[in-house]
C-alpha cells in the first residue's frame, strides 16, 4: 500500500502508519485479550482498522472469520486478529482486510487515488 510507515510502539510493537494513523498494529499483551483457560494476556493480537462500524459487525459476526473483539474497543473502528489464526485466512481476505484497514485510516486524496488507480470503484 502507498504511502506507509512501520513504526515501533513504546514496547518495540510494529505499528504500520499511513499519513500518521495506524491501521494495522501488532498489540503487546494486555489485560483485555487473555486465554480464557489460563488467563494469560494472548502475545499475538493484531489489530486492523475497519472502515465503519456495519463492516465490524459483519466480520465479527461472520463464523468463518477468526476476528474477534473485546469490550476495551468497543465502539472503537477495529476488529482484532491473533497472529496464530492467521492461517484461517485466505490470502484474499487477508489482503482485502489490510486494504481495507489502509482505507479507513488513508486521507480521501491518497483512498480515491489508490482505488481509482487499481480500476475499483471511488467513494
Amino acid at each position: 500500500m502507498p504511502h506507509v510507515t512501520l513504526q515501533h510502539g513504546p514496547r518495540g510493537n510494529k505499528v504500520y502508519q499511513v499519513g500518521g494513523k495506524s491501521f494495522v498494529l501488532f498489540r503487546t499483551p494486555r489485560p483485555d485479550a487473555v486465554d480464557p483457560e489460563t488467563g494469560e494476556p494472548y502475545p499475538d493480537v493484531i489489530m486492523f482498522w475497519v472502515p465503519s462500524e456495519v463492516d465490524k459487525q459483519a466480520m465479527l459476526q461472520d463464523p468463518s472469520l477468526p476476528f474477534c473483539r473485546t469490550s476495551h474497543f468497543d465502539g472503537h473502528p477495529s476488529v482484532r486478529l491473533r497472529a496464530s489464526r492467521i492461517g484461517e485466512l485466505t490470502r484474499q481476505q487477508l489482503t482485502k482486510t489490510v486494504q481495507d484497514a489502509w482505507s479507513a485510516q488513508a486521507s480521501n486524496r491518497r483512498r480515491r487515488a489508490w482505488l481509482a488507480g487499481h480500476g475499483l470503484p471511488v467513494t
